[in-house]
């Protein structure tokens, strides 16, 4: 009989230590957390280009207006890139059913995200029969604010993922060009535990449909990550969306864009978003 009572004790204790644990994924924080990661074309530009991007996440008790902005710099042009890239700012507002999920101090609030490093090199460059296959290696962080209002995560994490992509020419009145690009990777960050730290390793996959007609283009996106931490039933550690993105460029290589994103599973928002891409050429280095 003591040693049942000493047993149920012990875990009651440990439900109810559980119940204060903070679930570092994206179903438990902001949109702008810890999202599934972008991937390009499998391509890296030519020159210095920026991105300025205006996101409106909505429906399941989080609303959230934001800015993105980035920038990529090619150290060889086509070949190795450098890219930075942050939620500048971002206004939330959620309801009391979320606020109380996610213990959080206020229904609305303003914050500031993670500074995210990237280093991109062309492995392969692609040719008639192969593809281009780029290599990327990205630094997330612990950066961003509000942490006790579940915007963004007290702790760092990294990835590293490989793109490989492949053009198409296609002799059709309505598409010039289909390209097929894929995304794989392995991404990382640390999560809070009873008794230590610990990180939480996901596989991170994508796939990318790309249709091109003169100066317009539409790509579809499938992705998301797959860790292995298991706390509650929905903990969320397996976010999965899908994107549909329309740019526009003009003569000057500078990109329009629009896009709507889904979140398919353990990823509670859906998001429009507009943004603009401009080259840089005067800010491109010429080592080489």
């Amino acid at each position: 009989m003591k040693k049942l009572l000493i047993l149920s004790f012990l875990l009651l204790l440990q439900w109810c230590f559980s119940q204060n644990l903070i679930h570092h994924t994206s179903n438990y924080f902001g949109p702008n957390a810890n999202p599934v990661p972008e991937f390009t074309e499998a391509t890296i530009p030519e020159f210095t280009q920026v991105s300025i991007t205006g996101d409106y996440y909505f429906g399941y008790g989080d609303e959230t207006i934001s800015n993105l902005t980035k920038i990529e710099v090619p150290l060889i042009k086509e070949r190795i890139s450098v890219k930075v890239w942050k939620t500048l700012i971002e206004h939330y507002s959620v309801s009391d059913e979320i606020l109380l999920r996610r213990r959080m101090s206020k229904n609305k609030g303003t914050a500031t995200g993670d500074f995210y490093i990237q280093t991109r090199i062309k492995l392969l460059s692609e040719g008639k029969s192969k593809p281009a296959i780029i290599l990327n290696a990205t630094l997330k962080t612990a950066s961003g604010s509000d942490y006790k209002n579940r915007r963004f995560f007290n702790t760092a994490g990294y990835y590293f993922d490989v793109e490989i992509g492949k053009s198409f020419t296609i002799n059709n009145f309505f598409i010039d060009e289909m390209r097929l690009v894929s995304d794989l990777g392995f991404f990382s960050w640390d999560v809070q535990t009873p008794n230590k730290n610990v990180q939480d390793d996901t596989v991170m996959y994508g796939v990318k449909l790309i249709l091109k007609h003169k100066n317009i283009s539409w790509e579809n996106t499938f992705s998301g990550y797959n860790g292995w931490i298991k706390r509650v039933e929905d903990y969320g550690d397996r976010p999965m969306i899908f994107a549909s993105k329309l740019n526009f460029s003009t003569k000057n290589q500078t990109i329009w864009f629009l896009q709507f994103q889904h979140g398919i599973q353990y990823f509670p928002y859906d998001q429009l978003r507009i943004g603009v891409v401009f080259p840089l050429r005067k800010l491109t280095p010429k080592f080489f």
